[in-house]
């Protein structure tokens, strides 16, 4: 297992992380998504914490923002549209004084395998595609969309005495 404790942030990838992958479309092209809660809360926790969270991702819907924005992440970490997802985790490595190794990223498919290898932890589901398996440091015991995110991160910030929840921090900020 590597060395959890030299986490200092998280970056995931969207569909197949924190979605089952699955997207629905209605008849003027609006695009649904399904988050679990159950990472929503891990990311808050980061969040509260002080762990810079990124979300690198090739969709672009306005609902990925206000979802992630909703759970405390920044708009300037927030890269949507991503067409080169390293130089946007090389951004927002940059954005926050992280060194690569400092950094767990979650991903699922190839497009996300250069970041996987660049991090200092590449988290990939169960369920990922073989590709980012393959690049990953850790597969998730979970799929996406299914608590992936919420598995690592919780497992990050209970070793470095973080996963404590502050009610009166909590009601402020969210």
């Amino acid at each position: 297992m590597p060395d959890l404790k030299k986490i200092r942030a998280f970056a995931f990838d969207v569909d197949g992380v924190m979605t089952e992958g699955g997207i629905l479309c209605d008849l003027d092209g609006n695009l649904f998504r399904v988050f679990d809660a159950k990472d929503g809360f891990a990311i808050r926790m980061a969040s509260m914490k002080g762990y810079p969270v990124g979300v690198i991702t090739g969709g672009r819907s306005t609902s990925i923002r206000e979802r992630f924005r909703g759970s405390g992440v920044p708009q300037e970490d927030i890269f949507l549209g991503s067409r080169d997802k390293i130089k946007d985790f090389r951004k927002f490595c940059d954005i926050h004084g992280l060194d690569a190794s400092e950094v767990m990223f979650f991903g699922d498919d190839l497009p996300d395998c250069e970041v996987l290898r660049a991090a200092g932890i590449g988290v990939a589901p169960c369920d990922a595609a073989q590709d980012a398996i393959d690049a990953a440091d850790i597969v998730s015991t979970r799929p996406g969309g299914k608590g992936c995110f919420r598995e690592l991160a919780e497992k990050v910030l209970r070793l470095r005495g973080d996963w404590t929840f502050d009610a009166a921090l909590y009601e402020k900020k969210f």
